[in-house]
């Protein structure tokens, strides 16, 4: 798992990973970004209940959070993007929810807008994905990706619910 450094991991280091894998669920053999991106779940409810301004601070603090636990993550496990790091997907998730009402339908639908979005990689998300590299590359595709979930959401919330 150490493959990009080649000395013994530190407490921090374990921190940074415990951090960006969401816990480790990130290692799961099955759907690591789907899990990981359900650690979005509290972030976004925090959000939510903080209100509109404290919740654009406390969203703008976790996305560069999550580039830098993406970025040292990314080190430490020796690949450029590596499925098992979801910091991303939890960044990306409470973008997609980010302003709109915090209830269950809501919920379910930015999450399955969301991973559509972030496993599809339509355009702009696949050129970010592809063009940009380091923590910030890890976690701009994924906020692309939760613009769009969002801008999709409003719309359905606005004229089809």
């Amino acid at each position: 798992m150490n493959q990009g450094l080649n000395h013994k991991k530190n407490l921090t280091d374990h921190i940074v990973l415990l951090l960006a894998t969401g816990t480790y669920l990130g290692n799961s053999k099955r759907a690591p970004g789907s899990l990981g991106t359900l650690w979005g779940l509290p972030l976004a409810y925090l959000i939510y209940k903080a209100g509109l301004a404290s919740g654009v601070a406390i969203l703008a603090v976790s996305i560069i959070l999550a580039i830098i636990l993406s970025s040292r993550a990314s080190q430490l496990i020796g690949k450029k993007d590596p499925g098992s790091v979801v910091a991303d997907e939890i960044v990306g998730f409470a973008v997609a929810i980010f302003a709109l009402p915090f209830t269950p339908v809501t919920v379910i639908l930015a999450f399955i807008l969301f991973r559509i979005f972030d496993i599809l990689k339509p355009f702009p998300v696949s050129y970010l994905d592809k063009h940009i590299g380091g923590g910030l590359g890890i976690v701009l595709d994924d906020l692309a990706a939760g613009i769009m979930s969002n801008i999709v959401l409003t719309i359905i919330l606005r004229f089809i619910l």
